[in-house]
């Protein structure tokens, strides 16, 4: 998906504008949830992100998408990655 095509779907949802997250290559969140759902779409690098229903590989042009309070780990790539993520209250 494209950024701009991302952006509008997201206003169209309900979501609140995008902003830009950078992590470091190699680098990992720890298992976590959010008073939030959260959407966003990977422009550079990879992560995966471990769920209650397994773990996904996400790279360039795809989205994520989190429910409010999932818990949820996350490992980036080697090159670490670059992502839109938004939010939308519950």
């Amino acid at each position: 998906m494209d950024q701009a095509t991302f952006i509008e779907q997201l206003a169209r949802e309900g979501f609140q504008p995008p902003v830009l997250v950078e992590r470091e290559a190699l680098g990992s969140l720890e298992a976590h949830a959010h008073p939030f759902e959260a959407k966003a779409l990977v422009i550079e690098g990879e992560l995966r992100i471990r769920t209650a229903t397994g773990e996904r590989r996400y790279g360039a042009g795809e989205v994520f998408h989190l429910a409010a309070h999932e818990p949820h780990s996350e490992v980036f790539g080697a090159q670490g990655v670059r992502y839109l993520a938004c939010r939308r209250p519950a």
